[in-house]
């Protein structure tokens, strides 16, 4: 474990999920998914847009309830949004969600300070400490505006970094971002996990950044997670919709 200058150690977690479905009206989005993730762990979601990825996400972190099925995290039930939990989560969202309004520190430190975690030094010396993390430690003082994209969901990550948290999901992180810094996220996901063994779910529709980040990943298709493996194991899949899926991968064809 490691211990920064936040709310204290960070471990990571184990999830397990059991028999999860949900459905909007007529529409099933996930249909009796089981998977376990490994404390400290890496897993990756990868699959096509609407096969579920984002609604699984937002079920872990507590944001919709499952219509069957549950979600056990370090063996406690997904508690809702401002319910006490034995574990910290953190999100970092496609579109970065940073307040325009607010300097990249004020960002970073804003859960910090709203929930008066510390005093006002403290929480700048943790806003700092989360910025260099992922490099950016000389962009506190500016607005999102100010900065490119891939900077921005940087600071995203650093957000989410500010509670040291047991736990982080990642929902398309490199979504619009080029080549360049589409390798500097992944970079930086792989830098925490080797640092911190914070246990991260990530989903995304980019195979080769997903190998790149993970120890195991997940393939979703129309709510269901058809196959589980190492990164060499889903790129050998002989399972067709898997295989579907790689081709138009790598004909440069996956939509966002």
């Amino acid at each position: 474990m490691q211990e920064g200058q936040g709310r204290g150690p960070t471990r990571g977690v184990a999830i397990r999920i059991v028999g999860l479905s949900k459905a909007f009206g007529d529409v099933e989005v996930l249909r009796d998914l089981t998977l376990e993730v490994q404390p400290g762990e890496t897993f990756v979601i990868i699959g096509p847009s609407g096969c579920g990825k984002t609604v699984l996400l937002k079920q872990i972190l507590g944001l919709l309830t499952p219509d069957a099925g549950r979600i056990l995290i370090d063996g406690a039930p997904v508690a809702a949004p401002g319910q006490p939990k034995p574990y910290r989560i953190g999100m970092v969202f496609q579109s970065g969600a940073l307040f325009s309004s607010l300097t990249v520190g004020e960002n970073v430190g804003l859960w910090l300070k709203e929930h008066r975690v510390a005093d006002d030094g403290v929480i700048e010396r943790i806003v700092t400490e989360k910025l260099a993390l992922v490099g950016l430690a000389d962009k506190k003082h500016l607005f999102p505006s100010e900065l490119s994209g891939g900077m921005r969901k940087r600071v995203a990550i650093a957000r989410a970094l500010a509670t040291d948290p047991d736990l982080i999901l990642y929902d398309e992180p490199t979504a619009e971002l080029d080549p360049v810094m589409t390798d500097h996220i992944a970079e930086a996901i792989v830098d925490l996990k080797r640092r911190f063994r914070i246990t991260s779910v990530v989903v995304t529709h980019d195979l080769n950044m997903g190998c790149y980040v993970a120890d195991r990943m997940g393939m979703l298709h129309e709510g269901r997670l058809v196959e589980v493996g190492t990164p060499e194991q889903i790129r050998r899949s002989a399972n067709p919709v898997v295989r579907a899926f790689i081709t138009t991968q790598t004909k440069g064809m996956g939509g966002a």
